[in-house]
């Protein structure tokens, strides 16, 4: 029993640690490249490989279940990634808009 219930959390753990990679890689696919160095962050191409690589390890790590299981003690690696990316990458590149000619980004009214 306690061996069934430790799986899950270890799944859903890994399962939250993916979709947080996702959600940043697909977030910073979106962005304007310009953006990056005028928010004094690192370049596009460095954050979309950094989180690309990060995805596909959370994505290999997920446990046997629904996942191959490999590269467990890497899926650490990915969270800080996303996290980094997500709380200061993101804030500093500033809010999407939509506009007459769709997204862009931008901050103020």
């Amino acid at each position: 029993m306690i061996r069934t219930l430790q799986v899950y959390i270890f799944l859903a753990l890994y399962l939250a640690v993916f979709v947080m990679s996702l959600v940043a890689f697909l977030d910073a696919v979106r962005r304007p490249a310009a953006a990056f160095p005028a928010a004094g962050k690192r370049t596009k191409q460095f954050w979309t490989t950094l989180l690309g690589v990060a995805l596909a390890v959370a994505f290999v790590a997920i446990p046997a279940p629904i996942g191959l299981g490999l590269l467990s003690f890497l899926a650490l690696g990915s969270a800080v990634a996303a996290l980094v990316y997500q709380y200061d990458v993101k804030p500093a590149l500033g809010p999407m808009r939509r506009g007459p000619r769709g997204p862009q980004s931008g901050g103020g009214w």
